[in-house]
C-alpha cells in the first residue's frame, strides 16, 4: 500500500510539473512602436526570443510557474517584469522607456506596413498619396516621381498614358485597382480621373509580380489601393487652373457602430480645354506654292471631360465578414482628338471620342474563416463598357486652326471623307465585361503560410457603325476575349523573422475568338450571309520567387526572379478605332525571364535626422517582344499603328532612391534610373529599341512651417525636378546617314513649385501649383508635345469625424 501510495504521488508530481504552457507578447515605446530587434530572457530557464518588426515575440514549452523576464534592446532601457505561466496560451503586452542619453547613436523605428511590403522580397515601392490629395497633383504625376517608373503620355490631362517600368512598358505593365485590372474598368474610369483622395496608397512592382495579384504582368505592376476605412469622414476637393482646367472631387463614408451597417461613396468630375502651346517640325503653316513656315500654335481639338463615381452598401467589421459590400461604378468621358499617333502637319478638327462604363461591384473579406489563420477574399465586376468614335468632317485644317489650303491657296478636302484615313465613321465598340478574383490563404503558423489565387476575365464585344448599311449593322462581327490565370505561393519566414521567402507558380490560359459575317455567292448564285471565324489559344506555365534577408533590422538583401508571360490584350488582338489601332489576330504573347537584386538601408534615424536609401539591379530577358512597330523614316508620319511581335529584346540597368527627412519639417527625394533596351535585327546587329528614354532623374524637396499667420497652422513648400536624357522614336540609320538628330527628342528639364496652408482646424486647406516654371518644352511618346507652364488652385475640405 505505502508503495503504491508513492508511485502515485510521484506519478502526480511528475504530470504537474510536465505541463506547460506558451508565452506570446509585444514590446513597444512609450509612444506605442513596436521594439524591434529586443531580447526576451526568462531568468534561470533556457528561454529566450528575439521580437519581429511589428515587436512581437513567442516562447513554447515552458513549464508551469512564475518567472522573472529580461527585455533588453539597444534603443530602450533594460527591464525586468514578473510573469506566471498557469494556463496553455498566455499573453503579455509592456512598454519600454526609449533612451535619452545617447544621442549619437543610431536606433531604428519600427516598421510600417509600406516598410513591410518594400522589405518582402520583391523589387517594390510604395507611394503614399496623403500629401498629394491635398495639391494639385494628379495620380499619374505622383507615380512619375516613383524610382524606375517613367508616365509616357501623349498630351495633356485625358490623354493616352502608358507606363514604363525599368524599360517595359504598355500593356507589358498591368495596372490594377484594389487587384482588378483597372482595363476592366474602361477608360472613363483609370489612373487618369481617379483623384489621389481616393486612394489610400499605391504599389508599384517592377519585373516580378507575386502570386496574389494574379495577372499576366510581364515587366511589372501597379496597384491602385483605395481607402477601405470604415471611420466616418468626408472630403471634398476642387482645382482650376491654366488651360480651363477645372477637377472636382468628393468622397466620404458613413458606418453605424451597432450594426456596422456601412455606406461608401465617391464621385468626381474633369475637364481641359488643353488648348496649349505647341510647336516644332509638324506645326507648321503651309501657303500657296506648298511653301510651309514653323508656327508656334495652341491645341484647337483637345477638350477632355470625365466624370464618374463609384457608390457602395453593405457591411464592415462584424462577426462573418471583414467587409460585405455592394455597388456600383459608373463613368462617362469625352476626349476630342488632336491627332493621330504623331504629330503631323494636318491636325485634326471634329474627331473625337466617348466612353461610358456602369458595372456592379462586389467585395468579400474575412479573416479567420473555419479556422485562424484561414483568410477568405472575393473581388468581383459585371456589366457593360461602351466607346463611340466621331469622325465624318472631311475639311483639311492646318496648325493655325483654320482651313487648310493647296499650293494654289484652294481650301481642301480629303478624298476619303473624314479626319483620319479610312473613311467617316461612328463607329461604335459595346462591351460586356466581367472579372472576378478570389484568394483564399492559410498561416500555418508563424513560419509558414500557403495562398491560392485564380483571376477570370471575360471580354464579349461588338462593333458596329452607323454609317455602314443596314445589312452591315443587322450581321455584327463579335470579339470575345476570356483569360482565367491561376496562381500558388507559399511563404516562409525563418531566423527570427530575418529571412523571408516566397515561392510561388502560375498557369496561364486565354481564348480569342473573332467573328465577322461576310456575303459569299451560294450555291444557286443567291448571297449568303457566313461567320468568318478566327480564334487562337494559348496556354503556358510561369514560376518565380522573392526573397529577403535582414543582416540588421536597418539593412535588408533582397533578391527576386520570374518567368513571367504576358498574353496579347484586346487592343493588341481586335484593335481599336478610337486609339488608331488596327487588329492584328496572329500576335502571340511574349515571355520574360526577369531578374532583381537589391539591397535596403533604413530606415535610419540619427538624432533628428532620418534617411533611407535603396538600389536594385535589374534585368529583363524578353522573347517575342510585343510593341509598336520599330519606326523608321518611312512609317513615322503614319496614322494608324498595329501592335506586332518585334522580336527578342533584354533590359538591364540600375535605380536608386534616397529619402531624407530632418525632424519632420525638412524633406528630400531622389531618384534616379539608368538602363538599356537593346533587340537584334535580322542580320544579327544589336540596336537600341527608340521612343524609350533610358535615363531619368527625379528630385523633390519639401519644408513644413508651422504657426505662419495663425497658431495651429501648417504652410507647406514643395520644389520638384524632373529630368529626361534624350532619346529617338527613330532607329539608328548608320554612321554615313544624316538627319536622325531631326527625331531626337532633346534632353528635358522641367521643375515645378507648389505650396501648401491649412488652416488651424486642420479641416480646411488651400494649396497653389506651377507646373513646368521655367515654361520648357516637354515631350514624350513619339514626339508629341505636352504643356508648358501651368497655373492651379485647389481647395480642399475635409471632416475626420462625422
Amino acid at each position: 500500500m505505502h508503495f503504491l501510495t508513492a508511485i502515485t504521488t510521484l506519478l502526480l508530481v511528475n504530470l504537474g510539473f510536465s505541463q506547460t504552457g506558451s508565452l506570446a507578447g509585444t514590446v513597444l515605446l512609450n509612444d506605442g512602436t513596436p521594439v524591434i530587434n529586443a531580447h526576451i530572457k526568462i531568468i534561470g530557464t533556457t528561454h529566450s526570443a528575439v521580437t519581429n518588426f511589428d515587436g512581437q515575440f513567442k516562447i513554447n514549452e515552458i513549464n508551469y510557474g512564475s518567472y522573472q523576464i529580461d527585455i533588453s534592446t539597444i534603443e530602450a532601457n533594460k527591464k525586468t517584469i514578473a510573469i506566471t505561466i498557469d494556463q496553455e496560451k498566455n499573453s503579455i503586452t509592456t512598454t519600454v522607456t526609449r533612451k535619452t542619453n545617447e544621442l549619437s547613436e543610431v536606433v531604428v523605428n519600427g516598421q510600417s506596413k509600406e516598410t513591410k511590403i518594400e522589405t518582402a522580397g520583391y523589387a517594390v515601392n510604395v507611394v503614399k498619396t496623403e500629401e498629394a490629395s491635398i495639391r494639385n497633383i494628379q495620380t499619374n504625376e505622383l507615380l512619375n516621381t516613383t524610382v524606375g517608373v517613367k508616365i509616357r503620355q501623349n498630351g495633356g490631362l485625358g490623354s493616352e498614358v502608358s507606363y514604363s517600368l525599368n524599360g517595359l512598358s504598355g500593356s507589358s505593365i498591368r495596372i490594377f485597382i484594389d487587384g482588378i485590372p483597372s482595363s476592366i474598368y474602361g477608360s472613363s474610369f483609370s489612373l487618369n480621373s481617379i483623384p489621389p483622395s481616393m486612394i489610400k496608397n499605391i504599389e508599384v512592382y517592377k519585373g516580378v509580380v507575386p502570386g496574389h495579384l494574379a495577372d499576366d504582368a510581364l515587366g511589372g505592376a501597379i496597384n491602385i489601393v483605395l481607402h477601405k476605412e470604415a471611420k466616418n469622414n468626408f472630403n471634398t476637393a476642387i482645382s482650376y487652373g491654366s488651360f480651363n482646367t477645372l477637377q472636382a472631387s468628393a468622397n466620404g463614408v458613413y458606418r453605424f457602430k451597432e450594426s456596422g451597417f456601412t455606406v461608401k461613396a465617391s464621385l468626381f468630375h474633369n475637364y481641359s480645354d488643353n488648348d496649349y502651346k505647341v510647336s516644332g517640325r509638324s506645326v507648321v503653316v503651309t501657303g500657296i506654292g506648298g511653301v510651309q513656315t514653323p508656327i508656334t500654335a495652341r491645341r484647337f481639338n483637345d477638350a477632355y471631360s470625365s466624370t464618374g463615381g463609384m457608390a457602395q452598401i453593405g457591411f464592415t467589421a462584424v462577426k462573418w465578414a471583414d467587409q460585405f459590400l455592394i455597388g456600383f461604378t459608373g463613368s462617362d468621358d469625352y476626349k476630342e482628338v488632336q491627332h493621330g499617333a504623331f504629330m503631323t502637319i494636318t491636325p485634326y478638327k471634329g474627331r473625337f471620342l466617348e466612353s461610358n462604363a456602369l458595372l456592379a461591384n462586389l467585395i468579400y473579406q474575412k479573416k479567420d474563416v473555419f479556422t485562424k489563420g484561414f483568410d477568405v477574399q472575393i473581388n468581383g465586376l459585371y456589366g457593360k463598357r461602351n466607346r463611340a468614335v466621331n469622325d465624318t468632317a472631311a475639311a483639311a485644317y492646318s496648325w493655325s486652326g483654320r482651313r487648310a489650303i493647296d499650293f494654289r491657296g484652294n481650301e481642301y478636302e480629303y478624298t476619303w471623307g473624314s479626319q483620319q484615313e479610312g473613311g467617316p465613321t461612328l463607329a461604335k465598340i459595346e462591351r460586356k465585361v466581367a472579372s472576378i478574383r478570389t484568394g483564399v490563404s492559410y498561416t500555418i503558423n508563424a513560419h509558414h503560410k500557403v495562398l491560392a489565387n485564380h483571376s477570370y476575365s471575360g471580354i464579349d464585344r461588338e462593333d458596329s457603325d452607323a454609317l455602314q448599311s443596314v445589312l452591315e449593322n443587322t450581321f455584327k462581327g463579335t470579339r470575345d476575349l476570356h483569360k482565367n490565370i491561376y496562381a500558388l505561393t507559399y511563404e516562409l519566414t525563418a531566423y527570427d523573422q530575418k529571412l523571408k521567402a516566397s515561392f510561388f507558380g502560375k498557369y496561364y490560359y486565354q481564348k480569342t475568338i473573332s467573328i465577322d459575317p461576310a456575303i459569299e455567292e451560294g450555291k444557286n448564285g443567291t448571297d449568303v450571309i457566313v461567320d468568318e471565324i478566327v480564334s487562337s489559344t494559348n496556354k503556358d506555365e510561369g514560376y518565380g520567387f522573392a526573397t529577403s534577408y535582414a543582416i540588421i533590422p536597418n539593412i535588408t538583401l533582397l533578391a527576386s526572379a520570374e518567368k513571367a508571360i504576358r498574353l496579347p490584350d484586346e487592343t493588341e488582338v481586335f484593335g481599336n478605332d478610337g486609339d488608331n489601332v488596327i487588329a492584328n489576330t496572329s500576335i502571340r504573347p511574349e515571355k520574360s525571364k526577369n531578374y532583381n537584386l537589391g539591397i535596403r538601408f533604413g530606415m535610419f534615424k540619427l538624432n533628428k535626422h532620418q534617411f533611407t536609401v535603396s538600389t536594385n539591379f535589374f534585368t529583363r530577358n524578353i522573347t517575342d517582344r510585343i510593341g509598336l512597330p520599330i519606326e523608321t523614316s518611312l512609317n513615322v508620319d503614319d496614322e494608324l499603328i498595329i501592335y506586332v511581335n518585334q522580336g527578342n529584346a533584354k533590359s538591364k540597368g540600375i535605380d536608386a532612391q534616397l529619402n531624407y527627412t530632418y525632424h519632420n519639417n525638412l524633406g528630400v527625394n531622389f531618384t534616379i534610373s539608368r538602363f538599356d533596351l537593346t533587340t537584334t535585327s535580322g542580320a544579327g546587329t544589336e540596336f537600341d529599341i527608340p521612343n524609350t528614354p533610358f535615363f531619368t532623374m527625379n528630385g523633390s524637396l519639401r519644408y513644413l512651417f508651422k504657426n505662419v499667420v495663425q497658431k495651429k497652422s501648417r504652410l507647406s513648400l514643395f520644389y520638384s525636378i524632373y529630368f529626361t536624357d534624350d532619346f529617338s522614336y527613330l532607329t539608328n540609320q548608320g554612321s554615313n546617314t544624316v538627319g536622325d538628330d531631326f527625331f531626337k527628342v532633346p534632353e528635358q528639364l522641367s521643375q515645378d513649385l507648389g505650396l501648401s496652408y491649412a488652416f488651424p482646424n486642420k479641416k480646411f486647406v488651400m494649396s497653389f501649383d506651377i507646373k513646368n516654371i521655367f515654361d520648357k518644352p516637354v515631350y514624350d511618346n513619339l514626339s508629341v508635345q505636352k504643356p508648358g507652364r501651368a497655373f492651379y488652385l485647389k481647395l480642399n475640405y475635409t471632416i475626420n469625424n462625422l
